[in-house]
């Protein structure tokens, strides 16, 4: 199995990152069976932490397919 390069993992590990975020904007105070909340309506738990986390998502394909940079050092070598 192919081992992914450290630049990749750094990527991931940040996606991961701004995943928990999102998902941590949608959290809040849930309405009650006897009282209403308007605040599960607001614009930070539908809209906001949801393309935040959508955002982490891609990103971490991103991450995960991004090329291995080449050295062009060990290109120069085996050149010669």
């Amino acid at each position: 199995m192919k081992q992914l390069p450290v630049f990749n993992s750094i990527l991931i590990a940040v996606c991961v990152l701004i995943v928990v975020i999102g998902f941590a904007l949608m959290t809040g105070e849930p309405s009650g069976a006897t009282e209403y909340n308007p605040d599960i309506f607001s614009f930070r738990r539908i809209t906001l932490g949801p393309m935040i986390a959508l955002a982490g998502f891609v990103l971490m394909i991103v991450a995960i397919l991004f090329p291995k940079r080449k050295d062009k050092r060990n290109d120069d070598n085996t050149q010669s």
